[in-house]
């Protein structure tokens, strides 16, 4: 099969490199997967940008995996079913937290494109117990930005434990904020967003944003929660400051810049509280893709080669393209 490979040894100016590599071999309680799109994540710039330590000394990367069963059928996955494959890869199953309904924080967790490899490459090997089938009618190309930028999204929003109705702030307006709009519109809430880049700010107007602004801007209203997207600590006290008492925000993030000093009395004080997000459950994944079908929400998507593997993580960083990147193999 062809692949994009993450080297660490590597001094190539180039984050991936192209290789023909045998398919991976099948294990029990696992799938084959023929892979037909991968999205590009942030999250895979941090791992191939070094943000993240590297784990294996050659990986292949992606975790918004589409696919269709070519080996390891099941009843519950016969050959040609199309699944998706998200971050969570795995877990123990038998830690504390595990065993507690909190499989997110598990002490052992198997990370999709990081401690395993992920969907650049035309098949992929993945548990068959961490697929998620998806529904019939929801094409591959615009399911797989679902897969993690919409899930860890609908899992922020969980976190920050938004009801309907509330007043909700968006920092930062990547990927994943940008599917999180329907779905606080269908709850009735009330959606504000902070970003920069003027093309952002057109993209949440276009998508019915109560309010949008520029990063230095605040609403006129104190907001009942905020999450951020953007992977930078100053966003973080920019969300407390426009927050009511008892409010929260939830940070999406995996990496963080650093975290800066900020006034306690002014900004904390109050009950008001700020909760990490860490990885998502399947449980999550599940909900929300369902939710998005019902919902018919289609991500924008700028569609990329195996070959432009490079181009696609460009875009991602630079934030060059409309829409979220899709590897369609």
């Amino acid at each position: 099969m062809k692949a994009a490979i993450f080297d660490k040894t590597s001094s190539s100016p180039d984050f991936l490199h192209i290789e023909e590599l045998r398919r991976p071999e099948l294990k029990e309680g696992y799938l084959l997967l023929r892979v037909i799109a991968c999205g590009v994540c942030r999250t895979d710039l941090h791992i191939v940008e070094r943000d993240l330590p590297p784990l294996q000394s050659r990986l292949i990367p992606g975790h918004q995996i589409v696919g269709e069963v070519a080996d390891g059928a099941t009843p519950e996955f016969p050959l040609g079913t199309r699944v998706g494959v998200s971050w969570m890869g795995g877990t123990d199953g038998d830690c504390w937290y595990c065993r507690h309904g909190m499989e997110n924080l598990c002490d052992q967790p198997t990370f999709t494109g990081y401690t395993v490899d992920g969907g650049f490459a035309e098949f992929a090997l993945v548990r068959a117990d961490f697929a998620i089938r998806l529904p019939d009618g929801l094409d591959a190309t615009h399911a797989a930005p679902l897969l993690c930028a919409g899930v860890i999204g609908f899992r922020s929003l969980r976190v920050a434990g938004v009801q309907a109705g509330e007043r909700v702030g968006l920092f930062g307006f990547g990927s994943s904020a940008t599917l999180m709009i329907p779905v606080l519109q269908s709850w009735n809430c009330e959606v504000y967003v902070v970003t920069r880049g003027a093309k952002h700010r057109e993209t949440a107007c276009s998508l019915g944003a109560t309010w949008v602004g520029r990063e230095d801007d605040r609403p006129d209203v104190a907001l009942d929660r905020a999450i951020t997207f953007a992977p930078v600590g100053k966003v973080i006290v920019d969300a407390l400051s426009c927050l009511r008492k008892g409010g929260v925000v939830a940070i999406n993030a995996i990496h963080l810049d650093h975290m800066p000093q900020f006034d306690y009395d002014k900004l904390l004080w109050g009950e008001r509280q700020i909760r990490s997000v860490a990885n998502m459950t399947r449980q999550d994944a599940r909900d929300f893709i369902d939710l998005a079908f019902q919902l018919k929400i289609e991500p924008r998507v700028s569609i990329f080669s195996l070959d432009q593997a490079n181009e696609a993580l460009l875009s991602v960083k630079g934030e060059t393209e409309h829409g979220s990147a899709v590897i369609v193999i």
